[in-house]
């Protein structure tokens, strides 16, 4: 995979910080069409749902910070998304009522790559990879 462009930031961590994760992709994917690295449609739609995913699971299940970084490869987007919990993901049984467990079964779905690994720092960083596509 060759590097294209990449960009990391603070979403924040509260109730807002998967709107502003969403805000900085969709400028990161606008940027990546500006140099030439155009995004389709249906991959820039998957990219953000597994950002937002991602991103609110950070917030919902840990306690400190996250990170946000993102990297148009040749033929896709990488996802990582770094948090101060050691603990990985867990599948849980999604509910009908609204209450979740529904995130972490969708983005093993819709990413080609999926892996977790811990930070120095001792959390972890939850990686996915978005191939492109038409």
């Amino acid at each position: 995979m060759t590097l294209q462009l990449e960009q990391s930031l603070d979403p924040g961590h509260d109730a807002a910080a998967a709107a502003s994760a969403r805000s900085a992709t969709g400028r990161f994917l606008k940027d990546a069409a500006h140099a030439g690295r155009p995004v389709a449609a249906a991959t820039a739609d998957i990219v953000l749902l597994v950002v937002s995913e991602l991103v609110t699971n950070a917030v919902r299940h840990t306690e400190g910070p996250c990170t946000l970084h993102l990297a148009r490869y040749e033929a896709g987007v990488g996802i990582d998304v770094s948090d101060t919990s050691p603990d990985p993901p867990v599948r849980r049984p999604p509910h009908v009522d609204g209450a979740g467990g529904w995130g972490w079964i969708l983005v093993n779905h819709l990413a080609e790559e999926l892996s977790v690994r811990p930070t120095p720092e001792g959390g972890k960083t939850v990686h996915a990879y978005i191939a492109d596509r038409t």
